[in-house]
């Protein structure tokens, strides 16, 4: 019995030391991406479910779509940012491309909505959107 309970208690030790956190899987971090062009209808319908098309810019090989971060900052309004994992890899291909996704949005309030989509950094390093306001049918 002595020596089942040794047993497991190293068993258990070399089950912990397998796992460590600091191995060579690659790493990435969350960054937002840029928006090259969007398609929205020029106006909304009440309790309507739309699918609005989005370009984004995906920088570098190293760097892939993770989805959208749609945050509402008033009843009405819509900051919409692409969000890319970016791995860290010294040899990740340079240049990038456009990417077409989309994302649903379902037409809740009768007051006009604003849209402001993000374009990347100003010369001044601020955040850039492009903005448009869509209508809604009354």
């Amino acid at each position: 019995m002595k020596y089942l309970h040794v047993f497991a208690i190293g068993l258990f030790a070399l089950i912990l030391s397998s796992c460590s956190v600091d191995d060579n899987s690659s790493k990435y971090h969350l960054i937002p991406l840029e928006v090259v062009s969007f398609e929205l209808p020029p106006s909304f319908t009440l309790d309507e479910v739309y699918d609005v098309k989005v370009t984004y810019r995906l920088p570098n090989g190293c760097t892939f779509f993770d989805g959208f971060d749609i945050t509402p900052t008033e009843q009405t309004t819509r900051i919409v940012v692409p969000i890319g994992s970016q791995f860290d890899d010294p040899d990740c291909l340079e240049g990038g491309q456009d990417v077409e996704g989309s994302f649903r949005f379902v037409c809740l309030y009768s007051d006009t909505y604003l849209f402001r989509f993000y374009t990347g950094k100003d010369e001044d390093g601020e955040d850039a959107f492009l903005e448009v306001e869509v209508p809604v049918n009354q």
